[in-house]
């Protein structure tokens, strides 16, 4: 017992040779080199920029690609990213965020519902922004919603992600029967008025959902890094996005935001997610605390020219 005691404790107080610690340096300044360099890469051959993406999500979806495809390191993905476009669009794919589902939180929707709702009625016609929308499960929930108020007919939805292939699959509207029974949970918890069934045709292994949701929607490409104002929005919806991004960039994108909506429009942030540390924040009033709900205040660039 004594000598595993030693052991242990010789453990604890091991300090690496200086040549180790060294070398353990130099490995990461060249890690964050070659990082560096793939992303100049990417952004120069492809312009697509994700220099301001939290490293630690870039990292870890460039290692799953590295060990799927079986690279020795960033240099050789770099090297293959430059001459091969599909292994590109294949990796775009991995950085894209695309984890959703619809009716994801149903707390949020029933929010919307029972808060948001009662000031867009107020309206004469209604614009909404989905930033990110990834394949469209959260769009199309925001479609049923408000059809079963009573809005969609004079509702405007602008659905946009930087991902063609994903925007193409939102366009389709077609999912896997399989994950039907979880959506109707959530779809029911949200508040739904009527049976989920009721919004789609089951066709084999998938479900297609009814084209009178998909009339009101325009689905776009529309970089949140890059791009800039987005129309004159009375909700702006971007769940589960700004957590991947820097300080820096959510800033840029919150300003974004803040340039988009119109006057006491709603913006809708994910669960992680927060105002509070932002250089805007005193530009919003939170709405809805729990959900991250918040409202623009009146008076912010009212005289702002370029919106769309």
């Amino acid at each position: 017992m004594r000598i595993r005691q030693q052991k242990e404790n010789q453990k604890k107080n091991h300090t690496p040779p200086p040549d180790r610690i060294l070398d353990s340096g130099w490995r990461k300044e060249n890690e964050k080199i070659e990082l560096d360099l793939l992303l100049e890469a990417i952004y120069q051959k492809y312009h697509y920029d994700f220099k301001e993406y939290s490293r630690a999500h870039i990292k870890r979806r460039f290692m799953y690609r590295m060990r799927i495809a079986k690279l020795k390191n960033l240099s050789e993905m770099q090297h293959k990213i430059l001459y091969n476009q599909s292994f590109f669009e294949t990796l775009l794919m991995d950085l894209s965020i695309n984890v959703t589902e619809m009716f994801r939180d149903p707390s949020f929707y029933l929010a919307l519902r029972k808060k948001i709702i009662p000031h867009l009625k107020k309206y004469p016609f209604i614009k909404i922004w989905h930033a990110g929308c990834a394949s469209g499960e959260e769009v199309y929930s925001m479609a049923i919603l408000l059809k079963e108020e009573g809005l969609l007919e004079k509702t405007q939805i602008y659905a946009t992600d930087f991902n063609a292939l994903v925007l193409k699959r939102a366009k389709d509207g077609i999912f896997p029967i399989d994950l039907i029974k979880e959506y109707t949970s959530n779809y029911q918890k949200a508040g739904g008025a009527n049976s989920f069934a009721d919004y789609y045709t089951a066709h084999f292994d998938s479900v297609i959902l009814n084209s009178s949701l998909k009339d009101r929607i325009v689905f776009a490409d529309h970089n949140l890094v890059t791009d800039g104002v987005f129309g004159e929005m009375n909700l702006i919806v971007c769940r589960n996005v700004l957590i991947y991004f820097t300080k820096k960039l959510q800033n840029r994108v919150v300003k974004l935001f803040l340039d988009s909506l119109a006057s006491a429009g709603f913006l809708c942030l994910g669960s992680k997610e927060s105002l509070q540390f932002s250089e805007y924040a005193n530009q919003f009033k939170v709405f809805v605390a729990k959900e991250k709900i918040y409202q623009r205040k009146p008076g912010y660039g009212e005289h702002q020219e370029g919106k769309v």
